[in-house]
């Protein structure tokens, strides 16, 4: 007797468990000699400064109780062997997509909304889209997925002001909240512009001490040497 295919469906991931499974996804890629992933790795993964958005700091529990919600889903598999327990991910089966569209969405879960563009090269290391227009036509399709799929998983944001691309993001933790998404990004740009202002003005006193010790030596006031023209 055949064992019928199991019909696909859109979960609904916490945050931590689509960092969880984004991390299995992009490591299973990127450093396949290194995978499968202890709970260890996998924390440390979920946790790095780079490629994520946003930044977690997650403990080793928090990613055991979501590596544990994920294998109940059919999203993780445990692996047995060796002495350390080890997590792989089932996400394009467990899901229903294929390869390109569990690529696009796996860098969704891991660094937020996106531009067709910005996908295409942030996914460089997952897999090669020969172009923007690939992209797009594989997020289209996940925007189009029938109900009787589980519906869409992604969502096609309004465009910035002052930006030509709209960005896209997943539904795999429910519905997107525009307004919240959006004053996340203003109050996040904020901070930015206070961290290089901040990082400036540090610049700027430690070039005014090497000034005064250079001044010192060569026994003039500076300034006097911030008169003299040139």
């Amino acid at each position: 007797m055949t064992t019928p295919t199991p019909t696909p469906v859109r979960p609904l991931l916490t945050d931590i468990e689509a960092r969880v499974l984004g991390t299995l996804m992009e490591k299973a890629r990127t450093v396949p000699d290194s995978y499968p992933l202890s709970l260890n790795s996998l924390t440390l993964g979920c946790n790095q400064k780079t490629s994520r958005d946003p930044l977690m700091e997650l403990g080793e529990s928090q990613v055991a109780s979501a590596v544990a919600s994920l294998r109940e889903q059919g999203l993780v598999h445990e692996t047995t062997g060796g002495r350390t327990t080890k997590f792989t991910h089932n996400f394009q089966r467990g899901v229903g997509v294929y390869e390109q569209a569990a690529v696009l969405l796996g860098m969704l879960m891991l660094r937020g909304p996106q531009t067709a563009g910005e996908l295409r090269l942030n996914t460089e290391r997952w897999y090669k889209f020969a172009d923007i227009s690939s992209v797009e036509g594989f997020l289209e399709e996940l925007l189009e997925r029938s109900e009787e799929k589980g519906g869409p998983l992604v969502v096609k944001l309004p465009r910035l002001a002052g930006t030509r691309e709209q960005r896209w993001a997943h539904l795999l933790c429910g519905e997107v909240d525009v307004q919240a998404l959006e004053s996340g990004r203003v109050s996040h740009g904020a901070s930015g512009n206070n961290e290089r202002i901040e990082r400036l003005e540090r610049e700027v006193a430690e070039l005014r001490s090497i000034v005064h010790k250079l001044c010192g030596e060569l026994g003039i006031s500076a300034d006097a040497a911030a008169d003299t023209p040139n």
